[in-house]
Order: C-alpha cells, then sequence, then structure tokens
C-alpha cells in the first residue's frame, strides 16, 4: 500500500484517493498549508517524505579471521 508521500500530488484523481485513504493526515496537511508559507510547508512535507523513506544501512561485511596468538 502507498504511503501518504508516495502519491502525485499534481494528480487530482491520486490526491482524491490519498485523501480518501488517509482522511486525518490530508485534514492535518490542509490545516498546515493554512498556517506556514508555501516555502515552510514543501520543507516539512519533503522532510517527512525522506524520513520515511527506508534507509539503507552501510553493511560493512567483516571478514572473520583467526586470532593467532
Amino acid at each position: 500500500m502507498k504511503s501518504f508521500y508516495d502519491f502525485n500530488t499534481s494528480s487530482p484523481q491520486e490526491r482524491q484517493e490519498r485523501n480518501k485513504l488517509y482522511p486525518e493526515l490530508a485534514k492535518f496537511h490542509i490545516a498546515l498549508r493554512e498556517e506556514l508559507s508555501e516555502e515552510e510547508y514543501n520543507e516539512f512535507y519533503n522532510s517527512e517524505k525522506e524520513a520515511i523513506k527506508p534507509h539503507m544501512l552501510n553493511n560493512t561485511t567483516t571478514t572473520r579471521q583467526w586470532i593467532q596468538i
């Protein structure tokens, strides 16, 4: 299932689907848009979108070695 931030906000159909799936979050974002400037809202939206992305951890593969004394 898509997250709130995976929908294309340029598409009215996708916005409608997003708002149907996430009504409370949609209301929250509508209220935020009214309170913040466009730049502030876009920064918030993008930071939230980035925060939910799964992050790959740097898997540093360690080679097992025998310790010789």
